[in-house]
């Protein structure tokens, strides 16, 4: 609460006799701007009314929420937006429309963060864009200096997988040692937390090591990657194709999101192409475009040699830079001091405690009973789409926190861990306080607590009965939908309009015909008479 401002200061004023002023000789008309008439207000147009009820129940859902009316703040953002929609399809200026929906929705989740059941909670989890996607469709010079030093380097260098030299491969090299270096130490500061779990599956899956480049080309060890054509996850997985490997989706969790899972599928998918195709550059060109496509590219040369079908243009652009990609970077790690990614500081390996739970279970109680902060307990379960577990998810925990967790969650009903909360009491803390902080009533707190005192004892856990948690979707996921909606709006007034307009053409037409049949009727008819 900021304290009221000041009145300002008068200046002082020295009253003084007004001058002595005559009328000019040379005004003998008054200027044009000062004669003409004021204009009456302009009329506002149906749609214009409707952004403007829409702002009025904006701030009116303002006024409720401050007041601590939170469902009927709810209900005044929703019809606001509602009316914003309603005024799309008589909008005359439609980027300063959009421009104002844009900005209401911006304002209504502003809103939404600060405290709209209690947001920290319920927000949906975001996705990251991979950092690579948009490099793998470019080509860069060659730096010739770095051939022999390459060659050079690969003597000394051990590899399960191949390594080859060519233009293609040093000129991701030269890109990763100048405009893409920060990318190569952002993967390899990442990769630190995935890299011994990678590591354990590819070695129990019997696959070279050094196929741990394909999740940094793919995501940069981003979990929760997701590209513009739908594949998610560390490994990039389209949804068919990790259903196939056992990768469920459903409305509560998308297993392409889980490190762990991925990983294994991923692992089984390339042993799968290794063994179909004999080669490991075919293997990974296969994982980047699919199988089919390498098979045709196979078939339609007779070369089953992945730089021959990238020389004759048979691939996808993407995937002949996708080979030499994964190359450079092996390469380059391998030899981390001679290209300065021994400065990465690589993340701590995530370590954590596994408990399946029976009801589903909101990741806030959780850090409520575990300490854990929420965005730390996200990190764990990468997989989540919501902040509650689903019943039989294996929720991660950091390491030694699975028991202390097992025991404070019986001391929440089942039906009631996706909403409840558990409080540490703090100094000076009542249950007015603690019931504001949570939107519950303190009586209901104190009933289920069995507390006998209305002032609760520092230190203390209460169990908090909060109400239920109404899950939202993101910013980015409101825009879409407010915009799709508009959208659809203003195709449904288009089609009113013209349906309208060829109503309106139809009839003109009966009518101008009509007129030709009369016309020549009275024209029929002047001949008889003569």
């Amino acid at each position: 609460m900021f304290p009221a401002a000041a009145a300002p200061i008068a200046p002082a004023v020295n009253a003084l006799e007004p001058p002595d002023v005559r009328p000019s000789l040379f005004l003998k008309e008054v200027p044009g701007f000062l004669a003409e008439q004021p204009r009456p207000p302009q009329r506002l147009s149906a749609s214009d009314l409707l952004m403007q009820q829409a702002e009025e129940k904006r701030q009116e859902g303002r006024r409720h929420y401050r007041a601590g009316e939170i469902e009927q703040a709810r209900a005044d953002f929703n019809q606001a937006i509602d009316l914003m929609l309603e005024a799309s399809a008589g909008a005359a200026d439609r980027l300063a429309y959009q421009r104002k929906l844009d900005q209401m929705v911006e304002s209504i989740h502003r809103t939404d963060l600060a405290g709209l059941g209690a947001a920290d909670s319920v927000e949906e989890p975001g996705f990251e864009k991979s950092p690579l996607e948009e490099i793998i469709q470019l080509t860069f010079p060659i730096d010739p200096k770095l051939k022999n030093k390459v060659q050079a380097e690969l003597l000394a260098t051990v590899s399960q997988l191949p390594l080859t030299i060519n233009d293609a491969v040093l000129s991701y090299i030269n890109y990763f040692s100048g405009r893409g270096h920060k990318t190569m130490l952002a993967g390899l500061e990442r990769a630190g937390r995935y890299r011994p779990l990678i590591q354990r599956i590819l070695d129990e899956e019997g696959l070279p090591q050094e196929l741990i480049h394909l999740a940094q080309a793919e995501s940069g060890f981003l979990p929760r990657a997701l590209s513009s054509k739908k594949a998610a996850g560390m490994w990039q997985f389209l949804a068919w194709r990790g259903q196939e490997y056992g990768l469920e989706r459903t409305g509560y969790k998308d297993e392409r999101l889980d490190p762990e899972k991925a990983t294994r599928a991923a692992a089984r998918h390339l042993r799968d192409l290794y063994t179909q195709f004999g080669d490991w550059y075919l293997a990974i060109a296969a994982y980047n475009c699919g199988p089919g496509a390498v098979e045709r590219a196979v078939a339609r040369t007779g070369h089953a040699d992945f730089w021959e079908l990238r020389r004759r243009e048979v691939l996808p652009r993407e995937t002949t830079n996708y080979v030499p990609i994964i190359l450079a970077m092996t390469i380059m790690t391998k030899n981390a001091a001679a290209y300065g990614l021994d400065k990465a500081q690589p993340a701590p390996p995530l370590e954590y405690d596994t408990v399946e739970v029976t009801a589903p279970t909101h990741l806030a109680l959780v850090s409520d009973l575990t300490g854990t902060p929420l965005y730390e307990l996200r990190e764990y379960n990468p997989s989540l789409l919501r902040n509650v577990a689903p019943p039989g998810y294996a929720l991660r925990v950091p390491r030694g926190a699975a028991e202390t967790l097992v025991a404070t969650l019986q001391t929440i009903p089942p039906e009631r861990r996706a909403s409840w909360r558990m409080h540490k009491v703090g100094s000076g803390e009542t249950l007015a306080s603690i019931g504001k902080q949570y939107g519950a009533k303190p009586g209901s707190i104190a009933e289920a607590n069995q507390l006998e005192s209305a002032t609760p004892v520092v230190g203390d856990l209460l169990v908090i009965p909060a109400a239920p948690a109404v899950e939202r979707v993101s910013k980015s996921t409101t825009r879409r939908l407010a915009r799709a909606r508009t959208k659809r709006v203003a195709m449904k007034s288009a089609s009113r309009r013209s349906t309208s307009a060829r109503a309106a053409a139809q009839k003109a037409s009966r009518s101008a015909k009509t007129t030709v049949r009369r016309r020549a009727t009275l024209g029929t008819r002047a001949s008889a008479r003569r």
